[in-house]
């Protein structure tokens, strides 16, 4: 059994979350984001403690969210009141009644055992007729990685780190193996593209942000060169739509 509550906490390796996520990539995910977004509701699969969900209220006044671990959904419920429905259920289980016009999952796919059968859920039974489906991951080919790599700190570019793995990690996906899940699950790829061209890792740029040495401008300029070179990005992004 799963210990989700636990799959959370940092660990020796690897924190779970890093001011990186919360501060750069999630800004420039609702960038990526917000020219596809349909009019109507939301669901969130993976919320965690709702700093992304927080970021989709200006957007949307019908927002639901599954989250599997029940002290994560206790914190974002505290912080969310009766504003954004949130469900304590894993992705296989849940019985959700709605069709939803957009659906986000970020960087939560490469945590489930078994992707495609999520991800066919998701197509079949969750979302709308002219519903959208926005999937990132991190990148197995981020320059991050691929220099880790270089310096013998991991395998090879798709490999999955024991730190990762106590996050509960089950694959690194790059954009072919990401495409060929969705296409496998019935989704209809309409559009793809990489968020933050990146090469230091999380841990470093945090570093960096705390300094002056990093300006927005930079930061842009990073975010801008990732629409240019997708597969150097820290996370891959596909806009998907409901498949046949």
């Amino acid at each position: 059994m799963r210990d989700y509550n636990k799959e959370h906490k940092d660990n020796e390796g690897r924190k779970y979350t890093y001011s990186f996520d919360l501060d750069v990539m999630h800004p420039y995910m609702i960038k990526s984001f917000e020219s596809f977004f349909n009019k109507g509701n939301m669901l969130e699969l993976g919320s965690f403690q709702g700093n992304f969900t927080n970021l989709f209220l200006p957007y949307f006044d019908d927002i639901t969210c599954v989250e599997a671990s029940d002290e994560a959904v206790q914190i974002a419920s505290d912080r969310f009141g009766d504003r954004v429905k949130i469900i304590n259920s894993l992705f296989e289980n849940v019985d959700l009644k709605e069709k939803y016009d957009n659906i986000i999952m970020t960087h939560v796919l490469e945590h489930i055992s078994d992707p495609v059968a999520v991800l066919k859920r998701i197509n079949d039974e969750w979302l709308s007729d002219t519903g959208r489906f926005f999937l990132v991951c991190p990148n197995a080919n981020a320059p991050s990685r691929q220099i880790a790599v270089k310096m013998g700190l991991i395998s090879h570019n798709a490999a999955v780190t024991p730190a990762e793995k106590e996050h509960g990690h089950h694959i690194t996906y790059s954009l072919d193996t990401l495409e060929r899940d969705a296409r496998a699950a019935g989704l209809k790829v309409v559009h793809r593209s990489g968020i933050f061209f990146k090469a230091l890792a999380n841990f470093q740029w945090d570093r960096l942000l705390q300094t002056d040495i990093i300006s927005k401008a930079y930061l842009d300029g990073c975010f801008e060169l990732g629409q240019q070179y997708p597969d150097l990005c820290s996370s891959i992004f596909l806009m998907c739509e409901k498949g046949k």
